[in-house]
């Protein structure tokens, strides 16, 4: 799926456009067991829990493609015939009418996920989209196909404190009880993906709040598939990969002249609005240090670490190696931080024999807020 895929996706999944007539879903306790079942018409709740519920679902459409959003890919052996790929698609065909079906899918999470003696609640929804076509001045035309697809979130639950609540026969405030209210998605899926404005049961996007927990195990139960890296993972072999292969080359002005590039790449990509998503490979990179003076063998060297590190062909997301906003100086205990347009303005210097780093400033310096001087 690209970003304007996904975007456009997100648009139809609102109250008063989407096409999903039942919530489903299941309770569960620290113990992995399910205490209540969710079953429940839309049309039947009150305005402010459809928003509720469709927003939780929503959610696991949220993020960064290859950050949050995960691309699952089956193999062909797996569409003819798996038994994970099958559930999928029989839970999709029942529009999730099937109990049995749902209640394998809830068993599979289940057993899987590890959310640290929380409660949680899965949700499930299908859902229909006219999908309009677009006229070549942009515009839209009479619907041609049909994308039906289900859509899954994983919610922990939190505890309410009691707190003064106002009862209005009583004209009194009491105590409230405590309780417990379902807090943020944290993961998801949507199946099958949305692919050139169609369904593609080839593959599927499975969301997760936090980048650096892909939450490997659930993936492997539901979809058996080689669970590819996660940003903060990809961003670990990177900058292995470069600072290995450099050596005494990789050096504060390299790094920084390449954070610089690739930060502009990433703002170009935006500015272009490419539904495609940015990537470099190797070779590409090992091109940008290249004309930033690093020797020829320490190129080569890196091209081969990143084929170690990051697999023979592999290509490289910018956005999740760099922080195209933020440039981050560690020494001793000072961290200094800048915006990433602004670290030119760092630089680094060796007087009488020390290492320094130089922050160019005006005539008067900010301290605690105070105006000083100079």
């Amino acid at each position: 799926m690209t970003r304007k895929e996904l975007a456009e996706l997100r648009r139809h999944f609102r109250p008063d456009r989407v096409a999903v007539q039942r919530i489903y879903g299941c309770y569960v306790n620290a113990n992995r067991q399910i205490i209540a079942y969710i079953d429940e018409p839309l049309s039947t709740m009150a305005q402010n829990e459809q928003e509720k519920y469709l927003g939780l679902l929503k959610k696991s459409l949220s993020g960064a493609l290859g950050r949050n959003l995960i691309d699952i890919v089956f193999s062909t052996q797996q569409v003819a015939g798996s038994e994970e790929h099958g559930l999928l698609m029989e839970l999709r065909a029942s529009k999730l009418q099937n109990k049995e079906a749902r209640d394998r899918l809830y068993d599979k999470i289940i057993a899987a996920l590890d959310m640290e003696d929380s409660n949680y609640v899965i949700l499930l929804a299908y859902d229909s989209y006219d999908i309009p076509r677009k006229n070549k001045d942009g515009s839209e035309a009479d619907s041609e196909d049909v994308y039906s697809y289900i859509l899954c979130a994983v919610c922990p639950t939190k505890d309410v404190k009691p707190e003064l609540q106002f009862f209005p026969g009583d004209n009194e405030f009491h105590s409230s009880a405590a309780s417990q209210v379902i807090a943020p998605t944290e993961l998801g899926f949507l199946f099958p993906a949305f692919d050139d404005r169609a369904a593609n049961i080839y593959n599927a996007i499975f969301y997760t709040r936090n980048a650096s927990d892909t939450h490997s195990d659930v993936i492997d139960a539901l979809f058996r598939v080689e669970l590819p890296m996660s940003a903060d993972e990809q961003r670990e072999a990177f900058e292995s990969a470069l600072s290995d292969a450099l050596g005494e080359e990789c050096g504060f002005e390299t790094v920084q002249a390449l954070n610089d590039r690739m930060a502009a790449q990433i703002r170009e990509h935006k500015e272009e609005n490419d539904p495609e998503p940015l990537t470099m490979t190797a070779g590409e990179v090992g091109d940008m240090l290249t004309d930033m003076g690093v020797s020829g063998e320490a190129v080569e060297r890196f091209k081969a670490r990143c084929g170690e590190t990051l697999g023979e062909g592999a290509v490289i997301k910018p956005e999740n190696v760099i922080d195209e906003k933020k440039f981050v100086v560690k020494a001793n205990e000072l961290t200094v931080s800048v915006s990433q347009e602004e670290s030119f303005r760092l630089e680094s210097r060796v007087i009488d024999g020390r290492k320094y780093l130089l922050i160019p400033v005006g005539a008067t310096v900010e301290v605690n807020g105070m105006e000083t001087k100079v």
